[in-house]
């Protein structure tokens, strides 16, 4: 993912998490929050230790950023969002994770529901 397309500063990840609207799948939780400031969508990826040891940790991770990179062009602007991996996603495979993701986004409105 680029770098433009990424959150990157944790004031960003607190706020996004703080003050954020969240929304849940048994693989991945998505917490979003409208921005003005920012002309592109940002994305946040994290996964904490209830995921697995340091090697799922980074493979839940590395799964998300792929699944969503196809998906970034169709998003609607100035969204901040952040990505939490569940433990289900270790053994997920990367069509299971699109399809999550794809999920999440139209709940949230930020994927328009004819784009995939």
């Amino acid at each position: 993912m680029q770098r433009k397309f990424r959150l990157t500063r944790s004031e960003d990840f607190k706020r996004v998490r703080q003050t954020g609207k969240s929304y849940a799948h048994p693989l991945v939780v998505l917490v979003a929050q409208a921005n003005d400031t920012s002309l592109h969508v940002r994305v946040g990826v994290s996964a904490g230790k209830t995921t697995g040891n340091a090697i799922q940790r980074n493979r839940a991770k590395r799964l998300i950023r792929e699944a969503m990179r196809p998906l970034l062009g169709s998003l609607a602007p100035h969204w901040d969002m952040t990505l939490i991996a569940r433990a289900a996603l270790v053994t997920a495979t990367l069509e299971d994770t699109r399809a999550a993701l794809v999920y999440l986004l139209r709940r949230a409105q930020i994927l328009p529901a004819d784009e995939s």
